[in-house]
């Protein structure tokens, strides 16, 4: 049976933030996963998933000057230090939230700037970044993004269809630089979403990838609306990772068309719905 956590960025937009977790839950949501939450005070985050009894499952370490066009600053080159001493804020709130997954995000292609020096630079701060997180019970995740798309106009800032120029793209480009960082802390992280923008194959990369597959998100294609509007099959998905014994959180981040509550149909059949609130 998969288990589905409500990404609280995208979702329940339609009320204030920390009335967010409340409607998740009542939904039967039991986890949330929201990838900035750096924008509010540890304590109160924590305090709001008690209250709610909702586990925090996945966020990213911090993105930098995002204004600015950053998207995480892990594989700029010149920027290792800052990176490194930002990890203890990172630790502080996956900690604090009783996060066991982190993604580490590494950035976009700065005009001028050497893709392979960017690698480097990201290989040795993703290793120590496992590191870092190792003995907190932490896993660093490293997800693949497509280049392509970028913020979605009229929507919050960051909602996205992508990352224009993401550094990494592809599974293939993520598992090799996983095995670079040659850390037993170092897991991979997939949006089915971006997996189709970019690849394909989505059935044949689950299944190769399971062992070291640490978080799934979802979304339509195209649109990222609700997962049952678009190219790719879900309920065989889900399927899937049952047949495979994946045992992970599969991340709701997609958009909904209209509102988060009408768009839950898909979900009735694994006990989330706006049923529940009756």
């Amino acid at each position: 049976m998969p288990r589905f956590a409500a990404n609280l960025l995208y979702l329940f937009t339609e009320v204030p933030f920390f009335d967010r977790f409340e409607l998740a839950a009542k939904c039967g949501f039991k986890a949330v996963e929201f990838h900035v939450p750096y924008d509010w005070p540890v304590n109160e985050l924590a305090a709001v998933l008690k209250d709610n009894r909702l586990d925090m499952v996945l966020m990213d370490t911090q993105m930098g000057h995002w204004s600015g066009g950053e998207r995480g600053y892990a594989a700029l080159p010149g920027k290792e230090a800052e990176f490194r001493a930002s990890l203890d804020r990172t630790i502080e709130y996956a900690s604090t939230l009783g996060c066991k997954t982190v993604h580490v995000m590494a950035s976009v292609v700065q005009p001028g700037t050497d893709r392979g020096a960017m690698e480097r630079v990201y290989v040795s701060n993703l290793a120590t970044a496992a590191e870092r997180f190792k003995p907190y019970g932490i896993r660093a995740v490293v997800e693949p993004i497509n280049n392509r798309l970028g913020i979605t106009l009229g929507q919050a800032s960051y909602t996205t269809q992508g990352m224009l120029g993401y550094l990494i793209n592809t599974t293939g480009q993520a598992v090799k630089l996983i095995e670079q960082a040659d850390s037993d802390n170092v897991f991979l992280h997939l949006d089915c979403y971006h997996m189709q923008l970019m690849e394909g194959h989505l059935a044949e990369t689950l299944r190769e990838q399971m062992p070291r597959l640490q978080h799934i998100q979802i979304a339509g294609v195209p649109g990222r609306h609700e997962p049952d509007v678009g190219e790719i099959n879900y309920p065989f998905i889900f399927d899937l990772l049952d047949e495979c014994g994946y045992s992970g959180w599969i991340g709701c981040e997609y958009r909904p068309h209209t509102t988060t509550l009408a768009g839950l149909g898909w979900a009735a059949r694994y006990g989330i719905s706006e049923q529940n609130l009756i």
